[in-house]
């Protein structure tokens, strides 16, 4: 009887580690924007577009696509704040860093809800950036 409530045990720490490791991983898409990788997200910035990083402060001062604004998610990220960067109708790429950094997802479908029109998910982030040998500052 022990060894099947040691296993019971087990079975639901591992599942709760499980789902609590499920929800730092962004989303594949977000409903309203389009999903872009490196090349199209470079594409975009060739275009001129506005790139909205969502990152922490010390991410922030690390390194950043170059002329991107900083609007921290969970301090300064609001419909006022993205409306002082960017019009409704501009294109918008908002990144983070990459597939388990979910402050993307979370601002982009803000974005969407805010009326945004021309929304860039650009999941894979700063280090998709990198690796793909794009500029930094």
């Amino acid at each position: 009887m022990k060894l099947i409530a040691k296993l019971f045990a087990t079975a639901l720490l591992l599942a709760f580690m499980g789902s609590a490791a499920a929800a730092d991983v962004s989303p594949m898409t977000v409903e309203g924007a389009t999903t872009v990788d490196a090349a199209q997200a470079k594409a975009l910035f060739d275009e001129g577009a506005i790139f909205i990083d969502v990152r922490s402060d010390k991410d922030w001062a690390a390194g950043r696509v170059p002329d991107a604004y900083h609007l921290e998610l969970k301090s300064n990220y609001t419909e006022a704040t993205l409306g002082e960067k960017v019009a409704k109708d501009q294109a918008v790429v908002i990144y983070c860093n990459g597939e388990n950094c979910p402050r993307s997802a979370d601002a982009s479908a803000k974005a969407v809800g805010w009326g945004y029109s021309k929304v860039y998910y650009f999941r894979d982030g700063l280090p998709a950036w990198m690796s793909a040998g794009y500029p930094v500052e």
